[in-house]
């Protein structure tokens, strides 16, 4: 089997297993005061079975973005996540899905 064919498949199972997934909940908490990067706390649910909670509406040079939480226990140097997208169409998802409530919550 040819090269390309390989990655095609495996990127149109990507596709189709992604196309499976959607935020059907999403609560956003905005900081009343916030002095800091962070805006708000927001939870996600996914297909109605999983619940994402802890994520951060950071404010970054670029930016808006969401952060996901850290092991508060790692010792290393570097932050080690709980749980995160593995790929970036899902990732920009529950992205583009978090920051639009946050829009909507701190315009109303």
């Amino acid at each position: 089997m040819n090269k390309s064919v390989k990655e095609k498949s495996a990127k149109e199972k990507s596709n189709a297993f992604f196309d499976a997934l959607t935020c059907t909940s999403v609560q956003v908490y905005p900081f009343k005061e916030s002095s800091g990067k962070t805006k708000a706390y927001a939870r996600v649910v996914i297909n109605e079975q999983l619940q994402l909670t802890r994520l951060r509406v950071v404010d970054g040079v670029n930016g808006f973005f969401v952060s996901y939480p850290i092991d508060p226990h790692n010792k290393g140097e570097d932050y080690q996540s709980v749980f995160y997208p593995l790929n970036k169409e899902f990732r920009e998802h529950v992205e583009q899905c978090v920051l639009e409530k946050y829009q909507e919550a701190i315009h109303v």
